[in-house]
C-alpha cells in the first residue's frame, strides 16, 4: 500500500479538499490502518463520525472504530448482530436500533457527553433518540486507535470475523458534542470545522496488510 507521506504529495493545491477512502478488500485478522490523533485522547465528550460501505449481512459483527489502551477498550464502535449500531466505552455498551448499513455510503456520527450522560446518533443527518450512558465517565489517553479491526489486546488478538470488509473515509472527531447544523452540513458535503482529535484531510494513517487507498479530488 502507498505510504502517506506519499499520498501527501499527490495533492499539494490548497484549493482542493482531498477525499481519501480506504477499501478493506476482505475479511483477514492482519488488515487494519492506525490513525494518530492530533492530541491526547481523554475526553469527557466526543462527536465522531465516518462515511462506511459494507455488503456484510447477516449475523456478522462489523468493527467500525475502535480505541485501546492497553487494558481496556476505551470507544468502540460496531454493527451489531441484529444489525444495531453500537459504542462501548470501557464496559457495557449503548445501542440504537437504525436502519441496515449497506453498499450505498451512509454518513455516521455518534455523540457523547460526560455531564449529562446524553449519547445519540446521527445517520444521514437524522438524529436518532438520546439516551443516558457512562455519566461522569472519561475516556483515558495514551492507546491506539484502529479501523478495521477490533483488538483484544493492545495492538492484537484480532478476529476475522469481526474484521470490516467495506469502504471508510471522511474519519473525523472532536471533544466536544458538535451542534445539529454542523452535522448536517457535514453530511450534505458543506465545509465543517476541522477535527481537532482526528482530521481526515491531514490525519497520519499507518496502512497494515490488504487495505487499498484510493484518492480523488472534490
Amino acid at each position: 500500500s502507498p505510504s502517506w507521506s506519499k499520498l501527501i504529495k499527490t495533492v499539494s493545491s490548497a484549493n482542493f479538499r482531498r477525499c481519501l477512502s480506504l477499501i478493506f478488500p476482505e475479511e483477514t485478522d492482519s488488515s487494519y490502518v492506525e490513525m494518530v490523533p492530533l492530541k491526547p485522547m481523554r475526553l469527557n465528550a466526543f462527536t465522531l463520525c465516518m462515511r462506511v460501505a459494507t455488503e456484510l449481512s447477516g449475523e456478522r459483527e462489523i468493527i467500525l472504530f475502535a480505541y485501546r489502551t492497553q487494558d481496556y477498550d476505551e470507544l468502540n464502535v460496531w454493527r451489531e448482530l441484529d444489525g444495531r449500531l453500537s459504542f462501548y466505552l470501557s464496559g457495557d455498551g449503548v445501542f440504537f436500533k437504525v436502519p441496515q448499513l449497506g453498499a450505498l455510503e451512509t454518513h455516521l456520527c455518534f455523540i457523547w457527553d460526560s455531564s449529562s450522560g446524553t449519547a445519540a446518533l446521527y445517520m444521514d443527518g437524522k438524529k436518532s433518540l438520546r439516551k443516558i450512558y457512562r455519566k461522569n465517565h472519561t475516556v483515558r489517553a495514551g492507546g491506539k486507535v484502529l479501523l478495521g479491526q477490533d483488538p483484544d489486546r493492545y495492538l492484537g488478538d484480532f478476529d476475522a470475523k469481526q474484521s470490516f470488509v467495506g469502504e471508510i473515509r471522511d474519519v473525523n472527531m472532536w471533544d466536544s458534542v458538535l451542534p445539529p447544523s454542523m452535522i448536517e452540513d457535514m453530511y450534505l458535503g458543506r465545509r465543517a470545522p476541522r477535527g481537532n482529535i482526528f482530521d481526515w484531510e491531514t490525519a497520519e494513517l499507518k496502512i497494515n496488510g490488504q487495505v487499498e487507498v484510493v484518492t480523488h479530488e472534490l
